[in-house]
């Protein structure tokens, strides 16, 4: 593993816990209820019919609440990720721009310095081509 892997994706890390965290939690009280509930109708508590009301407790709130909030904070986010014309197109014209510019003044230095700008702020390989163009502008 990359020693920055952690540091990279600590959001997602940081999420991840809480999401075991509170499925754990959950779990756990759900048994300790359960219990109470078969000591109250004088029943000794069974692991099978906990595991189905668990399950289906579980997989209510997922669908209710997770899915929808997954979809709605990564879906969007992803899909402006992944470049939706109205999300990039603004971002690649002002680097495409900005790299015009350092051409002009560095010469040919240029293409070290931009390459050298996009790995310090992670941007491999290039800038994104807006609309499937080329950086020159060609299909």
């Amino acid at each position: 593993m990359k020693p920055g892997i952690f540091k990279k994706y600590a959001y997602a890390w940081i999420t991840a816990g809480f999401f075991l965290v509170s499925i754990l939690l959950h779990w756990m009280f759900g048994w300790y209820a359960f219990v109470d509930e078969a000591r109250e109708h004088g029943q000794s508590p069974e692991m099978s019919g906990y595991l189905i009301e668990m399950g289906r407790d579980t997989f209510e709130n997922w669908q209710s609440e997770f899915l929808q909030l997954l979809w709605q904070v990564v879906g969007l986010a992803y899909f402006l990720y992944i470049g939706s014309p109205s999300s990039k197109e603004n971002d690649d014209r002002l680097e495409a721009k900005i790299d015009k510019l350092i051409e002009l003044q560095a010469g040919a230095k240029a293409k070290g310095m931009i390459e050298d700008i996009d790995e310090r702020y992670l941007r491999h390989h290039g800038h994104a081509a807006p609309h499937g163009k080329t950086s020159e502008g060609r299909e």
